[in-house]
């Protein structure tokens, strides 16, 4: 088996579990499996410009190489290009781009620091595989150094329409960067026909009918690569008794309340104060529902620096305190809202102490929290998943209350809907649910990527 060398902006702790969805834990979840080598920046900042080696320790069957950034490569790379310019823009929010040109220039120098770095620890015969938005130019900067090596790269968050994606300068020169991969990956069909019909529409590369596109230079494979959990190893920890959790729980079930969950990361795109406002329509819309339910969010800190960041944490906070002031008894808070890090392992034993799962992001990539929620259910007594249209998981999760994350009464109205639906109904949602999300689980990703990475195969629509 060939090496697999996967390079992100950051390289997750794989001795720690403090993290909830996202890319962290799907590449771990898979590199766990497979083994190999993974590379990326190590959180560090320097004040001054230097081209260290990378740092290399090893977990298991993984080899971690790290490398630090300098205070300005943090500023125009990290919170300049990559998060004030790519990260709004890839979420449909234009309203939020912040381009510079010095973003720009950063964005490419790192992304050269980086080539520089890995092409001293390649082997001939290695796979790379590159991973989101902080890293596009990559293949292209490998390419100058002589790589000849299979390139993959895989997108975790949406791909913008061809109109939103002309907003910002330099967007023909990006999808150029995207070409020069071998194989190019993508969350959900829809992120997949939007690069397809900038690549025909704005530089004329022909659409080969097997779903290939052919440039000047190679011939490209792009595929819909929806990515999955360790659906098993989160099963298993969500039967793990958790002391804390247990006795929550049993206090709810003698006042005869229920829980509804939400835990992401504190961003906008995410949709939480509309969520939370939906959270109170559902009380002002269904009387009955008080002092019978509270609503748990879990806001993990994210981009501090950032000041959209700043802004929406005050909203969520004063929100939350608005609810609760409005709602709140002496031995019933509504809003339970907690701007912190939760440990994988407790977070599962919440989403199974759930009677439902709140994901309502505006526009996400896949949205992993939605699987784990799914996983984390008993077949006796499942909750229900209440899923936003445009998290990319409601592409396959069909059987969960899909809602319209703009529409507060739509949101509420579900969720009374979730909280009174009948068992036998809620089996029947979960069963389908698990089957699907074991259909697409962390090592089917993995596996149909290597595939096309590897061996050129393409991933058929019906697989």
């Amino acid at each position: 088996m060939k090496r697999l060398v996967v390079v992100s902006n950051r390289v997750a702790d794989l001795t720690k579990t403090a993290q909830a969805g996202g890319l962290a834990v799907g590449l771990a979840d898979s590199l766990r499996q497979r083994g190999g080598v993974w590379m990326g920046w190590d959180g560090q900042t320097l004040k001054y410009e230097e081209e260290p080696e990378p740092r290399i320790r090893k977990i298991g069957e993984v080899i971690q190489a790290t490398i630090p950034l300098t205070e300005q490569d943090y500023a125009e790379y990290y919170l300049g290009f990559a998060n004030s310019v790519l990260w709004p823009l890839f979420h449909y929010r234009l309203d939020l781009v912040e381009y510079k040109t010095a973003f720009l220039e950063g964005y490419r120098r790192v992304n050269a620091k980086f080539a520089n770095a890995l092409v001293s620890t390649l082997q001939p015969d290695d796979l790379i595989w590159i991973h989101d938005y902080h890293l596009i130019p990559l293949a292209a900067e490998l390419r100058q150094r002589g790589c000849k090596q299979r390139i993959g790269f895989f997108l975790h968050i949406p791909f913008p329409p061809p109109e939103i994606l002309a907003a910002v300068p330099r967007h023909r020169w990006l999808v150029e960067c995207l070409l020069k991969f071998d194989v190019v990956g993508f969350q959900t069909q829809t992120d997949l026909n939007n690069l397809l019909r900038y690549v025909e529409d704005h530089l004329g590369c022909e659409l080969l009918p097997d779903g290939r596109v052919k440039t000047r230079e190679r011939v490209v494979i792009a595929g819909c690569y929806p990515i999955g959990i360790d659906v098993d190893s989160f099963v298993a920890m969500a039967e793990q008794p958790n002391d804390e959790v247990q006795i929550e729980t049993k206090r709810r079930e003698i006042l005869g309340r229920r829980q509804i969950i939400g835990v992401d990361r504190l961003d906008y795109t995410k949709g939480l104060p509309d969520r939370l406002r939906a959270f109170a329509r559902l009380l002002e819309m269904y009387p009955e529902m008080r002092k019978s339910v509270a609503l748990m969010q879990i806001a993990t800190p994210t981009r501090e620096e950032v000041e959209a960041y700043i802004d929406i944490r005050k909203e969520l906070e004063a929100l939350s305190g608005e609810i609760n002031g409005r709602f709140a008894d002496f031995n019933w808070t509504p809003v339970r809202y907690i701007h912190g890090t939760v440990p994988r392992e407790a977070l599962a034993a919440l989403y199974r102490a759930s009677q439902v799962g709140f994901v309502t992001p505006l526009r996400d990539g896949m949205n992993l929290v939605a699987k784990e929620y799914v996983a984390a259910q008993s077949m006796d007594n499942p909750g229900v998943l209440v899923l936003s249209k445009f998290a990319g998981a409601a592409e396959e999760m069909h059987e969960a209350l899909i809602v319209n994350p703009y529409d507060v009464d739509d949101m509420a109205r579900n969720l009374c809907r979730a909280l009174t639906m009948p068992l036998d109904e809620r089996q029947d949602r979960q069963r389908a649910l698990m089957d699907r999300i074991r259909k697409h689980d962390a090592a089917n990703w993995l596996n149909s990527f290597m595939a096309a990475l590897e061996k050129g195969e393409i991933r058929r629509e019906e697989d």
